[in-house]
This record gives C-alpha cells, structure tokens and sequence, in this order.
C-alpha cells in the first residue's frame, strides 16, 4: 500500500481519540461496575466490529486460522490481565494520571525485550528508560503517602496507582509476546484472538458478582467495546500508511485528550506533579522512538553501501 503519511497522522490521532472517550467510559461506570464486567464487554462487544471489518475485506478466515493457539493463550490471558489493572487504575486516579503512567509501558518494553528477547540494548536506550522511571516516580509520588493510609481516599488513589504501573509492566509484556506472535501469526488473528480470549477471561469473574446496569451504563459498556474495537482497527490502518517510526509519537496525543476529557467530564486539573511527570516520560518515550528511526536509517544506509547478501 502506498505511503500516504498525513492519512496515518490523522489515522492515529482518531484512534488515540476514540481510547481517551473509552477511558472515560469506563472510569464512569467504574464506581458501580465489576471490573471483571467491564473487561467481558470491553472485549465482547469489540469483536463486533473487527469481524465486520474482516468479513468485508474477506480477510474472516486468516482472523480465526492460527498455528499458535497456545502463543494466542498466553497473550490473551496477559492483555487481559493488563485490562484489569488499567481499568482499576482509571477507576481510581485522575484520567491524566493514569493515561500518564500507563506510557511508562513502552520504556518497560525495551527492558523485557533486553531480558526475554535478547535483544540488544544499548546505553541511549538505557538512558532513556533510567529517565523514564524518573517521571514515573515523580507522577507516582504523592500517592504513596503511607502515612496518610488511614484516608480511604488516599489508600484508593496509591491502589490506583500501583495498579497503573502494574498495568505498564503488563502490557509492555504483552508487547514482548505480539512480537513473538507476529513472526508467524497475521495482524487479524492477533488481533480477533485477543478479544477473544480477554471476553472468556471477563465472563469468567461472573460468579464473584455482576451488577445488573441501569440502561445508560449498558449502552456506556457497549460503547467502552465498539469504541475500543474501532480504535484498534484505525489505529492498525494507521501502521498502513506511514513506517511505525513516524506514527508512533502520535500515540502521546493521548495525554492531551486525558487533560481535555478529565476537566471537562469530572472537573479534573492535574496537579504540578503530574505535569512534570508526563513531560520527562513522554520526553524519554519519544526519544527511544527517535533514536529507533536514526537506527533504522543507518542501518538501510548500511545495506545499501555494502549491498545484498551473496545468493540472495
């Protein structure tokens, strides 16, 4: 498919869109729904959309065929423990915070990826990530007041909190198994084999209590799955048009749609150290994706001087 980079731009920006409105969802029904509730139609009601997607690209077959149903297992039941914290984490912190904290995953990917995969590291990246924690603690910090835990509403804020970064660790595992899956595995399996197994996994905390939702927290939980679907796929089509390298700083557009959806939702303005925070580790994170696409550069550069490999 041809490059057509403002078309992912806005691509991207759509789907960071989309998750923000979804996040603020589920931080509305958070405060009466089971968590286990909202990942079963977060992820439920998000196949909806991606067979129909698939179906009319005729891509359904390649979506539900796999190789790995065990790879797809054990990715789906981390994406979907990752759900759970985040969406206790949004239920209990500012939205900017914890869309803030929650970036803090892409810096842990480069560390699982040093220690799972292998994968060379070398010290700008270290660097980065080192800097990285830095925001993290800064933005954690006044939530882990232990002193003050006799406050209920300090002790719901540091749950929020560890949970936030909890969910980072997660998620950045989450990505270590995608890389492994996509070696072999195509997008639209991954991605239907995700919802799958994360709506079994949310169907499966049924017995420890549901709530039975007013009609506007019905249509809110299925709008938290079709809005998390859409954004998915958009945010895949995004990758189409435009290298990874050049798409992916957009994903911090999301920390602006936090800021913009708290305040004008639920009142919510940032303290000073959640500025700070969201600065160094969005600055750590883009640094990492820069210093990805010098790399890349040099090394079609490279290729290109020493030319291709003999035989080949």
């Amino acid at each position: 498919m041809s490059t057509n980079i403002a078309k992912a731009i806005v691509l991207k920006l759509a789907s960071t869109a989309l998750f923000a409105v979804m996040s603020v969802l589920v931080r509305w029904v958070g405060d009466v729904v089971p968590v286990g509730q909202i990942v079963f139609f977060r992820s439920a009601c998000a196949i909806l959309p991606v067979v129909a997607v698939y179906a009319w690209r005729r891509e359904l077959a390649a979506a539900v065929r796999t190789g790995r149903p065990y790879g797809h297992l054990g990715r789906g039941l981390i994406s979907a423990l990752g759900m759970f914290l985040n969406f206790m984490a949004l239920a209990r912190l500012p939205l900017v915070d914890a869309t803030a904290i929650a970036f803090a995953a892409p810096l842990l990917t480069v560390l699982l990826a040093a220690l799972v995969l292998r994968e060379t590291v070398r010290i700008y990246r270290w660097s980065a990530v080192s800097v990285g924690f830095g925001g993290v603690i800064v933005m954690m910090w006044p939530y882990l007041d232990l002193a003050n835990l006799v406050n209920a509403n300090s002790a719901t804020a540091m749950v929020g909190a560890i949970c936030a970064l909890s969910g980072a660790f997660v998620n950045a595992g989450s990505v270590i198994q995608t890389r492994r899956l996509t070696d072999s595995e195509t997008t639209s399996s991954i991605v239907f084999y995700f919802s799958l197994i994360c709506a079994i996994v949310g169907l499966c905390t049924l017995p420890f209590g549901w709530v039975t939702p007013t009609p506007a927290q019905f249509a809110a939980l299925v709008a938290v799955g079709v809005l998390g679907g859409v954004a998915h796929i958009i945010l895949t089509e995004s990758y189409r048009f435009a290298p990874a390298s050049l798409v992916a700083p957009f994903d911090y557009a999301a920390m602006l749609w936090a800021f913009l959806l708290g305040f004008i939702v639920f009142g919510e303005i940032p303290a000073l150290h959640g500025y700070v925070g969201a600065l160094i580790v969005a600055g750590a994170g883009l640094f990492v994706i820069w210093r990805e696409r010098r790399r890349g550069i040099e090394r079609v550069r490279t290729s290109a001087v020493d030319g291709p490999p003999v035989g080949k």
